[in-house]
């Protein structure tokens, strides 16, 4: 049996985890991080109504309070993606938040889209589609050195 230093161990160990946490992301659990993103970009929506009432007075405690509910709801959702995929990439869809809230700033506050946001939007779309793809392309490669190995 051969001898392997803690640190050539350790080396080991790191590499079956990196690729067990590597896994491809099904069409399921985006919709799930999509709703879970849905779901934070809502706290936005009861800051912007409590800032309708005065400070502090019955409507204004109760928009926080459900702000507060709301947050905690996507603390157990955020938790359960960073179980399941890279942080990177559960970092960079948590950037779609832009466009739920452009949309909501649409749909209940009647507020006008700007060309200057539309652009922004698409390049911050484009750029969590390319971190995506590259998770994949991750994957792929490492599904082949397992392969290989």
């Amino acid at each position: 049996m051969k001898y392997m230093s803690t640190w050539e161990s350790n080396k080991d160990s790191d590499k079956k985890a990196n690729k067990k946490s590597k896994k491809k992301i099904g069409i399921f659990f985006l919709i799930f991080m999509q709703l879970s993103v849905v779901v934070y970009t809502m706290s936005g929506i009861c800051g912007k109504l409590a800032s309708k009432y005065p400070t502090l007075s019955f409507e204004f405690i109760g928009m926080y309070a459900l702000d507060v509910f709301i947050l905690g709801i996507y603390a157990i959702l955020w938790q359960q993606i960073i179980k399941r995929i890279d942080l990177s990439i559960a970092y960079c869809n948590k950037g779609t938040s832009l466009l739920w809230s452009l949309v909501w700033s649409i749909v209940f506050f009647h507020e006008k889209l700007s060309v200057a946001n539309a652009i922004g939007i698409v390049v911050v779309m484009i750029g969590i589609m390319i971190v995506n793809m590259d998770g994949t392309s991750d994957n792929k490669k490492n599904n082949k050195e397992e392969a290989d190995a």
